[in-house]
């Protein structure tokens, strides 16, 4: 009999059928081989969908910060850093701090439109009674909400003039307003911040995402008063750079360059002692990062197919030996060793199917959960991640059916007829 017709839908279809019959028969068996299998579909399905909605929400920061905006820091390699403090572990030690003279020199570039300083700290915030010992705290320039995103809801932002006389004004976020005003207007009430008084003239709303601070509760202040007022770990200032619309993103990325390099005297064989950061530098470093959940999916996923293949060889076995007279009469029928074999490779094929069927079903509710608990990871399950699953099953079925199908396949007929 040819290939073609071994493989013809009404074999595959008896198969099936044979493989369901089992599973109808041997449920308990059966169950360990499904609950397997739909374990390690379900952890790719699940990780594929949380990672999916991670790298979007990663992408949604990059776009609400402006595509053409870039960063220089002090330093940043990107990923997860391991330093003992030692210089070779720690190469910012040697480079210099930034400073705001190095912004406004970047600023008066011709490529430049603006810059952003920021530096962070937390501290305690209170307001008559009401006493919050740990409030982030951000020292920025003007411009700092075209650049971080989000609105003001109610007041305004600081401007020019009360930025360089270093005025102690503040904009908090709608978190802060609720836990130091719950039903008072905020704005031009006082409050005192690492001990100094401060007048609120706004309250912001960051846009909510999963690397936002958005439902802590925050304040920003001129950087030219932070300084001053907050205790901050210095030498970590970060400025963003906007390019003019005339300029693209690398002749300004260019120019910064050029100039830090000029003001600190570095000659051209030199390094760069600042790091110049591009949005898409950052979305590059972040996917490096997804690999390693990538590796943890594979590898969890593994297991569980592991232990749905152990259960297909199992309840393939028992099913060869409770057919063996059946296959007895099929040999004597003229069945070759091929058909034999690919009736059981179907069925262990099947049983991998069924459980890969359940695996896909608690991986889409568990991206469900996911993506209506927590708003601001939108999982979505990639057709990659299903497409792969479904592969994994099937050859997981194939590769552990081997071993009884060829079993099945070569059992002597005669044998086999006068098996009881």
């Amino acid at each position: 009999m040819s290939l073609l017709t071994t493989l013809s839908p009404a074999r595959v279809a008896e198969g099936v059928g044979i493989a369901l019959d089992s599973l109808r028969g041997n449920k308990v068996r059966a169950s360990l081989t499904i609950l397997g299998v739909a374990i390690g579909v379900m952890v790719v399905i699940a990780i594929g969908a949380a990672i999916t909605g991670i790298q979007r929400s990663a992408t949604n920061v990059i776009e609400s910060l402006g595509p053409k905006t870039f960063y220089v820091f002090r330093y940043w390699s990107g990923g997860i850093n391991i330093s003992d403090g030692s210089d070779e572990l720690s190469p910012w030690r040697r480079n210099p701090w930034l400073s705001v003279a190095d912004a406004e020199m970047l600023r008066r570039l011709p490529t430049v439109r603006d810059v952003n300083i920021s530096e962070y700290s937390n501290g305690p915030v209170s307001y008559e009674r009401v006493n919050l010992r740990s409030v982030d705290i951000a020292g920025f320039s003007p411009t700092w909400v075209q650049v971080n995103g989000g609105e003001i809801l109610q007041g305004r932002n600081f401007s020019d003039l009360e930025y360089a006389a270093g005025s102690h004004v503040c904009i908090i976020n709608d978190k802060l307003a609720l836990e130091l005003f719950p039903g008072l207007d905020p704005i031009g009430k006082r409050i005192r911040i690492s001990g100094a008084l401060f007048e609120v003239v706004g309250v912001h709303a960051e846009a909510a995402n999963l690397f936002s601070n958005a439902s802590s509760p925050r304040l920003a202040m001129p950087h030219t008063t932070f300084t001053k007022v907050v205790e901050y770990w210095k030498g970590w200032m970060q400025i963003a750079v906007i390019p003019t619309e005339t300029a693209t993103v690398q002749e300004a990325m260019d120019d910064v360059i050029a100039s830090l390099r000029a003001a600190r005297g570095l000659k051209p064989r030199q390094e760069n002692n600042f790091t110049v950061v591009s949005s898409d530098r950052f979305l590059d470093s972040f996917n490096q990062m997804t690999q390693g959940f990538f590796l943890v999916m594979l590898a969890l996923s593994g297991v569980g197919l592991m232990v749905g293949g152990v259960g297909v060889v199992a309840i393939m076995m028992i099913s060869v030996t409770e057919r063996t007279r059946e296959i007895g009469v099929r040999k004597a029928l003229g069945a070759t060793r091929g058909e034999i074999m690919f009736q059981f490779l179907v069925e262990a094929a099947t049983l991998t199917l069924v459980g890969c069927l359940f695996g896909l079903i608690l991986g889409a509710l568990i991206a469900w959960a996911i993506r209506t608990f927590i708003p601001t990871l939108p999982a979505a399950i990639p057709v990659m991640s299903v497409v792969a699953a479904v592969i994994a099953a099937i050859l997981t079925g194939v590769l552990f059916g081997l071993y009884p199908a060829n079993k099945a396949s070569k059992l002597d007929p005669v044998d086999a007829l006068r098996y009881e």
